[in-house]
């Protein structure tokens, strides 16, 4: 009996067989034996979630496009699909081919968030794959990672053989090459590792020594091979690529059910808690010409009737209205509709918000304030006027929208119980605004996250706030908004806590992380499935203390697990931002005046003409 005819017969008996059936519009089916190199591309997350990725869906379209080289994709599987593969003593499988995942030559996992560290090592379990790299020989998958949580890549060392740092678009291909080369040479898997090590932006982290102070903090992390760099720095695309357009169609309703364009990438507005913001560095905008072409040609491959314009900030992109007012006078008669991320206030007009009303009928407006006070917001290197965000609120209400959803955090340094309330008054103020205009038709959402140091930030030497401070802050809210009629939603404290460890550890966190998937934990972003004893066992199995990595202030010369990996931004520009952040001083847009982050000297050498393309330097 077949792998395939085997899941067959299996699938009636989990929720959604869709997610694990394949075979769904513009997926690429490849001869197995007509390619001489197999990826797997991994998602440690279930299909609904996974599927909607980006990265994800441009890494499958670029291999795919070598003759070569054939790429297929799996996903972690939800828990009544993992019951019956256990007890079947089946493979985790590929979705195109229905292909067991050790039987591919790479898996490249991406890696977007923390929580799903745990879920890697479920899916290699299931593959068959020693979770430990070192423990992987000739005849096993090499297995890389990439994505935003690897730019502090040490808690997951043990597990991934290299990481691809930055924007993957030419080092996935870099990458495969090299193996290509190796698999031809019959040589040790060691050679292989060295090899990937010399291409820039890739870290073997087991051509690396760690050691440690006797207090128990980072003494160093120093190549003991020629092969690797003493820092490994990011790699960028300087131009951004053609946009992807044949997006796979998929089977079950995700979470983003729709057609996704990326209209630029990074950000220079400097806020102080932001990764991606410090992390994807520099800005690099797409034309508007090139948007449409890719919005028609997306439309017409995939069928979908919504389009979502994707960026960190996307009333920044210097285009933004022709592009709203474009799209409107293309796409109108279709009835496309067209969502936008979060806006900053004082980045968009009245023009552009009656453009987005023509393009989103009944949708919602989303601000992210993320402070309700000016001095807080000062401190995070977001400054608005409390009038200015009313007068805003006022407007929107004006111009027909009903939903407002407002971003706030909590936990923030400096913050007090003053500073939490100011949440709840500053939502009702709003709340007051959209009644006196439009009734009880209009309905206000808090949505409320809990503030984690993140690496690479100005703000990384900071502690994370206790649970218990937390938990208090968030009673206080949940009670205020049911009195104040307010919508809000918020991050569990547990899911934060265990995201603060696994963002800001160590390599020591990989025993950590082994232990906590042996004691069951897996799908820790899912609330409901989230197992705290399970990491507080694990953390008193291995020896370590949890508060350490959290609840510690780090001293401005502490080597930091993540010094070795360098952005592009310099630790000197985050420290000065620091020392600014602590005196309640902002900087303002460094697309206005260059703060000498470090970007331009780092990448100078490929940054092309400004008429070329738009870097949002100066």
């Amino acid at each position: 009996m077949t792998l395939q005819t085997e899941l067959e017969s299996l699938l009636y008996r989990v929720e959604k067989p869709g997610r694990y059936v394949g075979g769904e519009f513009n997926q690429v089916m490849k001869p197995w034996g007509s390619v001489e190199t197999h990826v797997a591309l991994v998602f440690p997350d279930i299909y609904d979630i996974g599927q909607s990725n980006l990265g994800l869906a441009i890494l499958y379209d670029i291999l795919n496009r070598q003759p070569d080289i054939l790429a297929e994709r799996a996903y972690a599987p939800w828990i009544d699909m993992e019951t019956q593969l256990r007890e079947h003593n089946l493979p985790l499988f590929s979705l195109e081919s229905k292909t067991p995942l050790s039987e591919f030559d790479i898996l490249g996992i991406t890696l977007p968030y923390e929580q799903i560290y745990t879920n890697v090592l479920n899916i290699l379990d299931l593959a068959g794959i020693p979770l430990l790299s070192n423990q992987r020989g000739a005849t096993d998958p090499l297995i890389i990672a990439g994505g935003q949580a690897c730019y502090n890549p040490e808690p997951m060392a043990d597990f991934i053989d290299a990481f691809a740092i930055g924007e993957g678009e030419e080092v996935i291909l870099e990458i495969t090459h090299i193996y290509q080369a190796w698999k031809r040479s019959g040589t040790a898997r060691e050679d292989l590792l060295a090899a990937l090590a010399k291409v820039p932006g890739v870290y073997v982290p087991s051509l690396y020594t760690v050691s440690y102070n006797p207090d128990g903090t980072l003494q160093a992390v120093i190549p003991h091979s020629n092969h690797a760099s003493s820092l490994v720095v990011k790699r960028i695309m300087p131009k951004l690529p053609q946009p992807l357009t044949h997006f796979i169609v998929p089977n079950v309703q995700t979470v983003h059910d729709r057609l996704s364009v990326e209209i630029m990438r990074g950000c220079t507005r400097g806020c102080r808690f932001c990764h991606a913001g410090m992390v994807n560095r520099p800005v690099r905008e797409r034309s508007v010409e090139e948007i449409i072409t890719a919005i028609k040609e997306g439309l017409a491959a995939t069928g979908h009737d919504e389009v979502g314009i994707l960026s960190l900030s996307s009333s920044d992109y210097t285009q933004i209205l022709p592009l709203t007012q474009k799209i409107y006078r293309e796409f109108k008669d279709a009835q496309v509709r067209v969502s936008l991320p979060s806006l900053r206030i004082a980045s968009f007009s009245v023009e552009l918000m009656d453009e987005l009303k023509e393009l989103s009928p009944g949708g919602g407006f989303t601000i992210a304030p993320e402070a309700a006070t000016e001095r807080l917001r000062a401190v995070i290197n977001k400054p608005l006027d409390e009038d200015v965000l009313l007068e805003t609120a006022r407007t929107i209400f004006e111009h027909g929208w009903l939903n407002l959803k407002m971003y706030f955090m909590i936990g923030l340094p400096t913050e007090t119980m003053e500073d939490v309330q100011a949440i709840l008054e500053l939502g009702s103020k709003v709340y007051k605004i959209g009644r006196s205009i439009a009734g009880h038709r209009v309905h206000i959402h808090l949505g409320i996250s809990t503030f984690i140091p993140k690496a690479h930030t100005p703000f990384q030497w900071y502690p994370m706030d206790t649970p218990e401070n937390i938990q208090t802050k968030m009673d206080l809210l949940k009670r205020g908004a049911r009195q104040a009629h307010l919508k809000m939603t918020y991050n569990l404290p547990e899911v934060s806590q265990v995201e603060s460890w696994l963002s800001r550890g160590d390599r020591r966190l990989g025993a950590v992380i082994l232990q906590a998937w042996r004691n069951g934990a897996k799908f820790d972003a899912w609330s409901e499935l989230l197992n705290l004893q399970a990491w507080q066992n694990a953390f008193a199995r291995v020896g370590l203390e949890s508060d350490f990595y959290t609840l510690r202030q780090r001293s401005l010369d502490e080597v930091l697990p993540w010094d070795h990996i360098s952005t592009g931004v310099s630790k000197h520009f985050l420290l000065t931002d620091l020392r600014l952040s602590q005196a309640e001083r902002t900087r303002e847009d460094c697309r206005n005046r260059c703060y000498n982050c470090g970007i331009l000297d780092c990448f100078e050498s490929i940054r092309p003409a400004q008429e070329e393309v738009y870097w949002g330097c100066p």
